[in-house]
């Protein structure tokens, strides 16, 4: 009797592992409802475990089992790194509103109040994670401050306080989701949820406010996927939340974190890869300078020499280095403009670009009205570093004079071709009648 109850449990044991993501030779430690409460204790001498809740069936969850398991090996003997499979124990996810999969949680020396991981599911992710904890932990122990309560660390860095306007969040469903999306040219992030996920509660706040940031760069929009089955069916979507981007009628895995801050990072990017070469805008009007400026984290001015000095092949000439510089840091997404030396004197003058010659060029920052000069040559080495630069957030800047950008003059745009000196009058004096010269005059020739 006592045989065949051995052979039972070895047999439901296997069974269970047979169904389970991770086996006893992973380094992922198997939680269930009758070791959790004797295992997570031992949070006090190892000081933090990383516990994931998961399904089975969980699409999610199974592309995570890899990064876990590595993240494990990694952390073995640092970091307690543990999985709880919810279809077997449920108990064990309950006390702590498991809800979604996978759900991950971070235990200090209080094992009642866990944060959340919303950190990348990527294994150096949830390793930079761990160690961020630890390095917390013993600053706690140097400043003599408790390890209890919030000695798990951060769960995936500060989540954002700001708020976004909800209406830049826009509502698909099944009826609109093709006319919306599918047949726009713009690039989407559409995030597939479920009312009752917790992971998506935590989201909706940061989601509003990157739509906010990103609006008109990169729509945002949110399908409730227990309603509009047929549009989450379509693709793929097992777990809550799911977030993808749509370009083209093409749908592809969003990998980024989930704070305001990483969606508008990465939508930003994504926006970046597809962006044309700027256009290089010569200044003929306002518009020309506050398009370029006030709608661009940066523009970048350039004073070409005037028409009689550089003719048509040399100003075409720095237009293409404009252009191919442009093409190089498009990512950046800066506006681009140029004016003939001497035409928009103001504009020279606020930029401290009058004694320096022609060409010149400087950046400015029409948020902060900063400005940065060009110190190098005017050429595509000299620059590429100049701009270089700028895109690492460095150089001397100086305040744009008047605290604001300059009026311009109206001119006319440059027609393509060489300049010409205005030609000289010719007189006709066979009409004119002169005086004789008196004897005096005769005298002084």
């Amino acid at each position: 009797m006592q045989f065949g109850f051995s052979i039972c449990v070895l047999l439901c044991t296997t069974l269970a592992f047979a169904t389970a993501l991770y086996s006893p030779s992973d380094d992922v430690i198997e939680l269930t409802a009758s070791n959790f409460d004797m295992m997570l204790p031992f949070a006090l001498l190892f000081q933090l475990w990383f516990v994931e809740f998961y399904a089975p069936w969980c699409g999610h969850c199974k592309t995570l089992a890899p990064e876990w398991k590595k993240a494990a090996k990694a952390l073995k003997g640092i970091v307690n790194v543990g999985a709880v499979d919810m279809t077997q124990h449920q108990s064990v996810g309950g006390p702590y509103n498991v809800k979604g999969f996978p759900t991950i949680k971070i235990f200090g020396s209080n094992k009642k109040s866990p944060q959340d991981y919303n950190g990348q599911r990527q294994a150096s992710s949830i390793v930079d994670q761990a160690m961020s904890g630890l390095r917390s932990l013993v600053n706690d122990r140097l400043s003599g401050k408790s390890s209890g309560g919030s000695s798990g660390g951060s769960g995936g860095g500060s989540r954002s306080t700001g708020s976004g306007d909800p209406k830049d969040v826009i509502e698909l469903t099944d009826s609109n989701f093709e006319k919306l999306v599918l047949n726009s040219k713009d690039i989407w992030l559409v995030e597939f949820f479920a009312p009752w996920c917790g992971h998506c509660k935590n989201l909706a706040p940061e989601w509003q406010k990157a739509a906010t940031e990103l609006k008109g760069k990169v729509k945002l929009g949110a399908l409730d996927a227990t309603v509009h089955q047929q549009t989450a069916g379509r693709y793929g979507v097992q777990g809550y939340p799911t977030i993808k981007m749509f370009q083209g009628g093409e749908a592809s895995e969003y990998d980024g974190g989930r704070t305001a801050s990483d969606i508008v990072s990465w939508g930003l990017n994504k926006a970046a890869e597809n962006v044309p070469p700027p256009e290089i805008v010569q200044i003929t009007k306002e518009s020309d300078l506050t398009d370029a400026c006030e709608d661009h984290q940066l523009c970048i001015i350039s004073i070409l020499p005037n028409i009689l000095d550089c003719q048509s092949k040399c100003r075409n000439d720095y237009i293409n280095i404009l252009k191919s510089m442009g093409d190089k840091y498009k990512k950046k997404m800066w506006g681009y403009v140029w004016a003939e030396g001497g035409a928009q004197m103001d504009l020279e003058q606020a930029l401290g670009i009058g004694g320096f010659g022609y060409p010149a060029m400087a950046a400015v920052n029409s948020r902060k009205l900063k400005y940065s000069l060009l110190r190098g040559s005017f050429s595509e080495t000299g620059i590429n570093e100049f701009l270089r630069e700028l895109a690492f957030g460095k150089g001397s800047t100086a305040p744009v004079a008047g605290a604001k950008l300059p009026s311009i003059v109206a001119t006319d745009p440059w027609d393509g071709k060489d300049g010409q000196l205005p030609e000289e009058e010719e007189y006709d004096l066979s009409d004119v009648e002169l005086e004789p010269l008196d004897e005096e005059a005769k005298d002084e020739l």
